[in-house]
């Protein structure tokens, strides 16, 4: 059996920090920026992190 490669696909999404959870990047914050307020930008710059049921799923693919 071969080596088990990560998901091209996932890494680029999301990142698992050192204690094991995993971020995301918020959504609609990619183009159309001039429609939404200053606050609404920076609260959308910050990472989310995921639920633990979808964190478990997750964990066959990293």
């Amino acid at each position: 059996m071969g080596i088990k490669s990560v998901k091209k696909s996932i890494t680029k999404r999301l990142r698992v920090t050192r204690r094991g959870k995993v971020l995301r990047r918020a959504m609609a914050l990619g183009h159309a920026k001039a429609n939404k307020n200053t606050v609404q930008k920076k609260r959308k710059k910050a990472h989310r992190t995921l639920g633990v049921g979808i964190t478990k799923q997750l964990q066959q693919y990293l």
